[in-house]
């Protein structure tokens, strides 16, 4: 091959190569991807210390609120759990189920989470990616050592990290589980069955303290 070919040739894979190392992007920061898990547990951690005996439901809802709706993409993850049904609701009724859906997250953490025996929780190092989303490993450590394991599905919706699902014992997902259920109650009466049904589901949670 001629020397002015060889130039030309390298100078053709280099142009072909230039875009794809101008899009190159860091490896996420673990620090920066897991801080809303860790504000997370520091939050369950509270209302768990506060416990039911010495708090109510609606009192410790109000200590966990803030914390879950800053860690969690709710408006991302109810469009997951509703999922194909998703494009069947109007603008009113999406605007609609979204408060529901935040109260019956909030209160599901707030009934789990509602005693504490001297349980820790620990962020496990580092991070594991799937296409673009990073999963955060945690568990939580029990008096007697035993452990279980909850990892978390984050994505950068662009004002940072959120939780977009939640993976128990690190497999089973959360967002799935909904789906299915979420579907039942839609086929069954469209929006308002599921709102009503969630609805439903914060009353039980939380002993009919909260409406």
């Amino acid at each position: 091959m001629r020397p002015e070919r060889r130039i030309l040739l390298a100078a053709c894979l280099g142009a072909l190569l230039a875009p794809r190392i101008a899009r190159a992007q860091p490896a996420p920061d673990f620090a920066t991807v897991s801080a809303p898990v860790a504000a997370l547990n520091a939050g369950l951690l509270a209302v768990m210390k506060a416990g039911s005996s010495s708090a109510s439901f609606p009192q410790r809802y109000a200590m966990l609120a803030p914390v879950l709706t800053q860690s969690f993409d709710l408006p991302r993850i109810l469009q997951l759990a509703v999922g194909f049904d998703w494009t069947s609701l109007t603008p009113s009724q999406r605007e609609q189920l979204l408060p529901v859906f935040r109260e019956y997250t909030v209160a599901s953490y707030v009934a789990n989470f509602n005693s504490y025996g001297g349980e820790q929780f620990r962020l496990l190092p580092g991070l594991r990616a799937v296409g673009s989303e990073q999963v955060v490993a945690t568990e939580i450590i029990t008096q007697d050592g035993k452990t279980r394991r909850i990892d978390y599905v984050m994505i950068n919706s662009g004002s940072g990290w959120r939780v977009v699902d939640v993976l128990l014992d690190g497999t089973i997902s959360q967002v799935a589980v909904q789906r299915s259920d979420f579907h039942a109650l839609l086929a069954s009466g469209g929006a308002s069955a599921l709102v009503n049904g969630l609805r439903r589901k914060v009353a039980t949670l939380s002993g009919n303290t909260m409406s």
